[in-house]
């Protein structure tokens, strides 16, 4: 029997792609253990694998960094607190992960390490101090390593295909190699303090040198590449939204089907600010459409002021994926890459407003594919809303594209996909 050792953030959209490949490798006879925070224990429990919590790692100050602040710095807004802000989480943690994780492998004695992408400590340090294999499972729609077939990451902007396009992308790097100088050195002094030499460029880029790169997404979704290393492989999303024996709410089957349903989401890593929900809320108001909008599970619906609600408009705090889209006909999201894949695995267009993270780059990638609209949030109005909602109802090649999407998606494996190459790493 192999035994697979996740390390993952306990946020869901990282996490849940994990407990789907989890759920494969232990139909094929391997054991699992999940090393992450205690917010997430009940999720990895309650599907009966192994859970590690955090030891030396301080959940509660990661906790802070990522859901005090009232709006999330981007690297083309307020870039230098974004580069403090990924220092304080990515790197400043890497030896608490490094002390935790020892003990772990040395108690357990797993036969791969598998990796959140932005988990650093297994991919700058472990993979090479320890006698143990590391992988990398991505969650984001695209591969992070860069290349000239991408545009950079983080900026939302299209790929590289023409003269303008590839100036814009140079021009981009160009600036993000100044500007990420500083933080590069830093990650290279981390290394430093185990015996390592410097990394010949950034971090993303060095996440080509691991044994396997998961993507849980399709070329067509990433610019059909072609700039990659050999390691990278596609197998399609890994979804896992909710435990298996958990029912559909019945209120769902109350609802009328006679006229369109949109689902309005912020997901789980939103500003403190509802302002989506807010504008869907007004926008689409007493419209011949079922609206069901979710707050997310660590936001308290009746604390959000989204003012008196019209009889179409229906706010709950969640509801799983799988019960929801299969009956949906528009998804608005802010883009997260879980929302982004479940929705274009289950054939549901989209209207995108895409706040921070990976999200505009999420969104940018539906774009291309044609599968959405994508809103800037300075101009997410009510009336702006509800124009885009029209438009995509009202133009069948927006559900056309996401449903190919879907049957693209249909081909890849998924978690199955992912579980064989993780156990082709470490043979019995």
């Amino acid at each position: 029997m192999r035994k697979f050792l996740f390390t993952v953030w306990p946020f869901p959209g990282h996490l849940h792609p994990q407990i789907a490949i989890a759920h494969a490798l232990r139909s094929r006879g391997n054991q699992v253990v999940f090393y992450t925070g205690k917010k997430a224990a009940k999720s990895i429990t309650g599907e009966g694998f192994e859970h590690v919590p955090f030891g030396a790692v301080d959940e509660a100050h990661i906790d802070a960094l990522m859901f005090s602040q009232e709006q999330v710095p981007s690297l083309l807004k307020r870039p230098f607190q974004m580069i403090a802000l990924y220092r304080n989480w990515l790197l400043d943690t890497i030896p608490d992960q490094v002390e935790d994780l020892r003990k772990i492998i040395g108690q357990r004695h797993p036969d791969l390490l598998v990796c959140d992408p932005t988990f650093w400590g297994p991919i700058l340090v472990l993979k090479e101090t320890q006698s143990i294999p590391v992988a990398i499972s991505s969650f984001i729609p695209g591969c992070m390593i860069p290349g000239p077939d991408a545009p950079p990451w983080g900026f939302g902007l299209p790929p590289p295909r023409d003269m303008r396009t590839r100036l814009l992308a140079r021009l981009f790097e160009t600036t993000i190699d100044l500007v990420l100088r500083r933080f590069r050195h830093a990650a290279n002094e981390m290394r430093a303090r185990y015996g390592l030499p410097p990394m010949p460029g950034s971090v993303n880029a060095y996440t080509g040198e691991v044994p396997l790169h998961l993507i849980p997404s399709v070329p067509e979704l990433d610019y059909q590449r072609k700039d990659l290393p050999p390691c990278v492989h596609y197998v399609g999303p890994c979804v896992w939204n909710k435990p298996r024996h958990e029912p559909a709410p019945d209120w769902l089957n109350t609802l009328p089907r006679d006229t369109p349903w949109i689902h309005a989401t912020e997901g789980t890593m939103h500003s403190q600010t509802p302002f989506v929900l807010r504008a869907v809320a007004q926008g689409l108001a007493h419209q011949p459409m079922q609206v069901i909008m979710t707050t997310g599970r660590d936001r308290d619906p009746s604390e959000l002021d989204l003012g008196p609600l019209a009889p179409n408009i229906h706010l709950e705090r969640w509801v799983s994926h799988s019960d929801l889209l299969p009956r949906t006909d528009v998804m608005i999201t802010t883009g997260g890459a879980s929302t982004v894949l479940a929705g274009l695995q289950a054939g549901v267009p989209m209207v995108i407003v895409p706040t921070q993270w990976d999200k505009p780059d999420n969104a940018q990638r539906v774009v291309e594919a044609g599968a959405g609209l994508r809103l800037s949030p300075r101009k997410c109005t009510p009336g702006k809303i509800q124009e885009a909602v029209e438009r995509v109802l009202s133009e069948p090649l927006f559900r056309k594209n996401a449903e190919r999407m879907a049957e693209t998606f249909s081909h890849y494996g998924g978690a199955t996909r992912a579980a064989e190459l993780l156990e082709a790493l470490c043979p019995e």
